[in-house]
């Protein structure tokens, strides 16, 4: 058994450093992971449209379709949508990461220990069947500075 997990940005160092950050097995007691990059929205939508991924890492910044709002698209359109942890590049964001239905936030640039301990910690609450959800009083973890 694997994880599908999507990664979307517009900007492929994005991914990259994703990637790099989580690997095939973000950690020991997990299955491997099955990532899938998208550089767009209508590519994101067609892939989540054909069948059910675990996970999606959505790139906040990316233009013209950011994270944010993809993100709340797909919670609301899609039957079966996957976790998403969202990469904000202020922690100012962390409202419309709640408003967006996000399940956890990392920041941008990537921090490889923040952002692999937050897929972990995603991906093991949703096979626990446990849900998880921002709260808008809850405080982005600060992984580093904006990319801006």
């Amino acid at each position: 058994m694997s994880l599908l997990v999507a990664i979307y940005s517009g900007d492929r160092s994005v991914r990259d450093a994703v990637k790099s950050a989580i690997g095939t097995r973000v950690a020991p007691d997990l299955p491997d992971l099955d990532i899938r990059e998208f550089a767009t929205r209508d590519a994101l939508r067609a892939a989540l449209d054909a069948r059910p991924f675990d996970l999606a890492i959505l790139d906040a910044e990316t233009t013209p379709a950011g994270g944010m709002g993809v993100c709340h698209e797909l919670k609301d359109e899609l039957d079966a949508p996957p976790d998403v942890v969202l990469l904000v590049a202020r922690p100012q964001d962390s409202w419309l990461a709640a408003w967006s239905n996000a399940e956890a936030v990392s920041m941008l640039p990537v921090d490889p220990l923040t952002l692999g301990s937050t897929v972990a910690q995603v991906l093991r609450a949703r096979l626990a069947g446990h849900e998880t959800q921002l709260g808008t009083d809850e405080p982005v973890v600060v992984g580093g500075s904006s990319r801006h």
